[in-house]
């Protein structure tokens, strides 16, 4: 089985990625890669041009974000509680998980911005329905709660987000890029995974 990238920021992650569609792609098809997504933090700009590229080069285009979770609510707005956000990735399994996908993306400008555009739980169980969802990167809840040295949170975090997804709609991100945090994180994703059960997932965070 082809190893496919599922955490890529093109150069509509604005400020932050440097991954140009076109050259994306035409590298994906020079390694022979049969599927790419695309995850840009906090919107979905670029998953038309993404797609139309993707479809040229016979490259399955997944069609994704990396959304910023709003620590209380989206509607929650004080610089001391809610200044920072957590990362959570969500694919596109079905044309219902665009549709519910788009839907988060806009309301998370127009009802969670503060500082990012910002989605939470209650939208997330509202709009939940197609999608598969990754624990992120380092910014994720999960390192973060392990990072805090909290197991036993971090396990009832990743089984709550199961529940909210459904089985098999829900995984544990790991990567490495040689950073000190995200190695002293890894083993640790691996025993939530395997306490709960819930399965990894290999990805590279492309910038």
């Amino acid at each position: 089985m082809a190893f496919a990238h599922l955490h890529v920021h093109t150069e509509y992650s604005l400020l932050d990625g440097a991954c140009r569609i076109e050259r994306l792609l035409d590298t994906a098809k020079a390694l022979g890669q049969q599927a790419v997504a695309i995850t840009d933090h906090g919107c979905m700009y670029g998953v038309v041009d993404f797609y139309k590229a993707a479809k040229k080069r016979g490259i399955q285009p997944i069609l994704g974000c990396e959304v910023y979770v709003a620590r209380r609510t989206r509607f929650d707005k004080v610089h001391e509680l809610d200044g920072e956000s957590r990362h959570l990735v969500l694919l596109c399994e079905n044309e219902e998980g665009y549709h519910n996908l788009i839907a988060l993306v806009s309301k998370a400008w127009v009802e969670g911005f503060y500082n990012k555009p910002r989605v939470d739980l209650d939208l997330l169980r509202e709009h939940h329905e197609g999608l598969i969802a990754l624990s992120a990167c380092l910014s994720g809840d999960l390192p973060k709660l392990l990072l805090d040295g909290r197991m036993d949170d971090a396990c009832r975090h990743a089984l709550s987000m199961q529940e909210l997804f459904g089985v098999g709609n829900y995984f544990i991100e790991i990567m490495d890029h040689g950073i000190a945090e995200e190695r002293q994180v890894l083993p640790l994703l691996v025993q939530v995974s395997e306490r709960t059960g819930i399965p990894l997932v290999a990805t590279n965070d492309c910038h």
